[in-house]
């Protein structure tokens, strides 16, 4: 039998009154299970067992609680937009666009008929590899270069360079699959081999709705050149590795290093016609991804390029196209049993397209400046939390401690907006073309980027929209991004008690600050730029607190014989773990030396730490579970609840003893920082 144990009979220190809400989902806890067995159930195991994943939804949580609220939201400003000026005409008309099955269905492939021709009249490999560049899109994501149905056959990223942070340089990736990882291509799991035969299935169905001779044919053409690509990809673990990133090229050197690709053809289409300087991330990548351009048939090519210039726009296109893609990304890769409602949609893309237009409004509308001031204070404290236990640390030298703490001093925090908002003045949007919207969005995201060459470095850039349910930090920059639609409850709520605002949004905020401090973070400096800032000796014993929670996440099995892997997902799980950790010494510093008051018969720590739990409620479909597992940085968010284990301040809050299943003896208890 399981010990039940009540929050009321764990309480420390003296009671002060109670004057704000705790900020805990009480009746989400399963008092069943004992918090040092499993403490994510724990938290929310009763929300678990009555909770039911929406049919058009691969998982629920707290995440998309507020996603929800800021998809409503986004839904009132797209409603009155027409009346806000030239970009709320664009983003009328881009909805519009995009809602009106009618046109879209009478008009069939007749938007995509100059781009099939032209892929028809490829005759050599120069016309097509001017035509791979031509399809080029910046990308906002170093390490996510390869997107579902988006036809890059490398990608490109704009930012600072490495090694010189005054300088912005186009950044090359490898590129050119279907699916999200080379694992999907080449794992021997079985399910991985489902997933292929049903990737090569939807190929065959896209070319038979096109009306094209052979469909199977073609789509095991394209699948073998897909898993050819796969072959000579990286993997995460790899490409998380930024010293292995820097390789600077010359234009010249690509003709060189890895021919193939007809580079002087494919440059000027790429929009950059006279670049000298790139980094590229995954060199061999780009070698042997050129050299299929080489050797492969230039009819796999046409296929190739036939096949994902139509899945990409499979949503405006004719109900079967889109209900194909669904039934392959939605249903075979994620589990999800019903497509979102095509409104819900339509706003998605709609954001995807004029993010910063309809951002404008959204942070005049719902984000006070009152919000802002006290999220600034909070990342204030937590930032000299995370100084203060640098400072105190015993086993780090003085000369790397100070380049910690320079770095921390330097931190660029941005929190609701960015200062400076996408200019759409060119961006053309009709009502009655949603494919040439979205290709011309496209196009222009990747101008914007493009544009940041040769000029001189902005580290107060924004990479997300003030709508985004997220959070980031930029290592290049040195710089984090808070948008305004995460702050806000479950994760921060000013009317409730602080203890619940710290173990949520404040650990969400210590999070992003440590990622300057995770196993790729720590390779930059103040300024960003990536040199080795530590002492041997401190950097091994680094490394061997990171391999200790590498070894922590590989114990977990999400499923059976599934196990978490824990290298792929190790920045993250230092970021949570010494996110966390900040944010409860930012919490208790924020007591100023007074009692933390007990509510509703739980301490202060205790509703830090299921605050924190809370924040990471999930549910998710076993294939969208198997599909993070092969391709996230980020473990499932049950086990990332778990981390709790690594702090001395959760055992003593909750009475964690040995014996109890998530109990770490404490030499055993990872402390990065």
């Amino acid at each position: 039998m399981k010990r039940i144990i009540l929050l009321g009979l764990l309480m420390a220190g003296t009671a002060v009154a109670q004057t704000k809400p705790a900020g805990v989902e009480t009746q989400w806890i399963d008092r069943s299970t004992k918090p040092g067995d499993d403490f994510e159930q724990y938290a929310n195991g009763a929300w678990r067992a009555k909770t039911e994943i929406p049919a058009d939804r691969s998982s629920v949580g707290a995440f998309l609680t507020l996603g929800l609220l800021a998809e409503k939201r986004n839904a009132e400003i797209v409603a009155s937009a027409a009346q806000a000026g030239p970009d709320g005409r664009k983003i009328a008309d881009y909805y519009a666009a995009y809602m009106d099955t009618a046109g879209i269905e009478q008009r069939g492939l007749a938007p995509l008929k100059g781009e099939l021709a032209a892929i028809d009249a490829l005759k050599d490999k120069r016309a097509l590899s001017a035509m791979l560049g031509a399809n080029v899109r910046a990308d906002l994501d170093p390490l996510n270069a390869t997107n579902f149905s988006t036809p890059n056959i490398v990608g490109l990223f704009v930012s600072q360079a490495f090694d010189r942070p005054t300088e912005t340089v186009p950044y090359v990736l490898q590129g050119g699959l279907g699916l999200a990882d080379r694992d999907y291509y080449l794992s021997d799991k079985p399910e991985m081999a489902e997933i292929r035969q049903a990737y090569q299935a939807y190929i065959a169905k896209v070319f038979t709705l096109a009306g094209m001779s052979d469909p199977a044919g073609r789509a095991a053409r394209v699948m073998a050149l897909e898993t050819k690509i796969a072959r000579v990809h990286l993997d995460i673990e790899a490409s998380q590795d930024a010293h292995k990133a820097n390789n600077p090229w010359k234009r010249a050197d690509f003709a060189v290093k890895a021919p193939g690709i007809d580079w002087a053809a494919f440059w000027p289409a790429a929009r950059l016609p006279r670049q000298q300087d790139f980094i590229v991330w995954q060199p061999t990548a780009i070698t042997g991804i050129s050299a299929l351009v080489a050797s492969e048939p230039l009819a796999s090519w046409q296929d190739w390029l036939r096949f994902h210039r139509i899945s990409d726009v499979a949503a405006v296109l004719p109900r079967a196209f889109d209900d194909a893609s669904f039934d392959f990304y939605g249903k075979t890769l994620t589990g999800t049993t019903q497509s979102r409602p095509r409104d819900k949609r339509a706003l998605a893309a709609t954001n995807g397209a004029l993010g910063d237009a309809i951002g404008r409004i959204y942070v005049q509308r719902y984000f006070p400046a009152s919000s802002k001031a006290d999220i600034q204070a909070m990342v204030k404290n937590i930032l000299a939390a995370f100084d203060a236990r640098v400072a105190a640390l015993d086993w780090m030298k003085p000369s790397t401690k100070a380049e910690a703490r320079r770095k921390i001093d330097g931190t660029i925090v941005g929190i609701g907006y960015p200062e400076q908002w996408a200019d759409y003045a060119t961006l053309v949007v009709k009502a009655d073309d949603p494919v040439g919207n979205l290709r011309r969005a496209q196009i222009a995201r990747t101008e914007r980027q493009l544009a940041k060459i040769g000029k001189p470095v902005d580290h107060r850039e924004w990479w997300m929209t003030p709508q985004t349910v997220n959070a980031v930090n930029l290592p290049l920059q040195n710089a984090l991004n808070f948008p305004a639609a995460i702050l806000e409850a479950p994760f921060y709520d000013p009317k409730r008690d602080a203890a619940a605002n710290y173990g949520s949004i404040g650990a969400i905020i210590g999070h992003e600050i440590s990622h300057g401090f995770d196993n790729l973070g720590a390779d930059f400096d103040h300024e960003g730029r990536l040199r080795n800032w530590w002492t041997p000796e401190d950097l091994a014993r680094f490394e061997a607190q990171g391999a200790a929670l590498a070894a922590q996440y590989d114990a977990y099995e999400p499923l059976p014989g599934l196990h978490i892997k824990g290298k792929q997902t190790l920045g993250e799980n230092i970021a949570d773990v010494a996110g966390l950790t900040a944010a409860l010494d930012a919490y208790h510093a924020s007591l100023g030396g007074k009692p933390a008051p007990v509510i509703d018969g739980m301490t202060g720590d205790q509703r830090l730490f299921l605050a924190f739990a809370q924040s990471w409620a999930s549910k998710v479909r076993d294939r969208a579970l198997r599909a993070q597992v092969a391709t996230d940085a980020h473990a499932p968010a049950r086990y990332r609840a778990q981390t709790v284990r690594n702090l001395d301040g959760w055992y003593a809050a909750f009475g964690v003893k040995p014996g109890d299943a998530l109990y770490l003896a404490p030499d055993k208890r990872v402390k990065v920082w």
